[in-house]
């Protein structure tokens, strides 16, 4: 199975507003990160579609190894080597 390009090695901070529908970018290969612009159409991957249940701070994952898609669940750190580069 074909994995995703590390878009950033951390988290976006993004502001969701309760009842709007995001479509995150799996594949990497946005340029609108960390959301879907079509990029994926060249892929296997698809975005994610979901609705935010509330108004918050939250942050979406950017390395996309996360399991909790689409937000970040801290696995770019165990992506990175001694130096804090990606492997």
């Amino acid at each position: 199975m074909p994995k995703p390009k590390i878009a950033q090695q951390g988290p976006y901070p993004v502001d969701l507003e309760k009842g709007e529908t995001k479509a995150w970018c799996q594949c990497g290969e946005s340029e609108n990160q960390p959301y879907c612009d079509g990029s994926h159409k060249a892929t296997s991957f698809k975005p994610v579609v979901f609705k935010a249940d509330q108004s918050k701070k939250a942050y979406l994952c950017g390395c996309k190894q996360t399991k909790k898609a689409p937000y970040c669940d801290g696995t770019h750190r165990t992506l990175l080597d001694n130096n804090g580069n990606c492997k």
